[in-house]
């Protein structure tokens, strides 16, 4: 037996632990909001990618037709002109956009797309909801091409593919209605 021996005892102090703790918080911070943006990154991305495949599959399939005539979502889906992903219920023809909201695709009847100047089912359109309003910023003012695009309709708002892309502060407005609470508009792209 040792009596009066020095006993070693290793561990980390209330202070060390505590230092740990606040560095782990502050990496998880970053970290999430990391996350965040890139997820919201993602999304965009998918949804620019969904309305370009969703455009060519159209124009592909009614190529040989000189109208739109029976084109709407059950078609899109039954058909796969649309990508997998954005069918929720192929029988039903409920699509949804990569940000969680309804996607329409139809040919423009008498009325839908006159906005623009669209008239009859010669054209077709892609209606995308539920986008953010960020997302709907970098929609509005990409350069979509002007290759049979008659336009966009942005809530109640058409734009004529000569007024298209819009300026930062244009696609503002639209992106940021006044009393909305932040709320955007759907947003419409017209072909023919």
């Amino acid at each position: 037996m040792l009596s009066g021996a020095k006993i070693n005892e290793s561990g980390r102090s209330m202070v060390e632990m505590l230092g740990v703790l606040a560095i782990v918080g502050v990496l998880s911070v970053g970290g999430i909001a990391g996350y965040s943006k890139a997820m919201a990154k993602f999304k965009l991305t998918k949804a620019q990618d969904q309305i370009t495949m969703t455009l060519m599959n159209v124009r592909t399939a009614y190529a040989s037709s000189p109208t739109y005539n029976g084109l709407d979502n059950a078609t899109a889906a039954k058909f796969n002109l649309v990508s997998a992903d954005m069918i929720a219920d192929a029988d039903g023809g409920e699509l949804n956009g990569a940000f969680g909201g309804a996607v329409t695709v139809s040919a423009c009847g008498e009325s839908d797309c006159t906005d623009v100047g669209a008239e009859g089912d010669g054209y077709f359109y892609i209606k995308m909801e539920g986008l953010t309003a960020d997302a709907c910023m970098s929609m509005l003012t990409a350069d979509w091409g002007s290759d049979g695009m008659m336009g966009m309709i942005i809530g109640d708002e058409g734009k004529k593919s000569s007024e298209l892309p819009l300026s930062m502060d244009a696609a503002d407005g639209l992106c940021y209605p006044e009393g909305e609470n932040k709320a955007t508009p759907d947003i419409t792209w017209v072909y023919y």
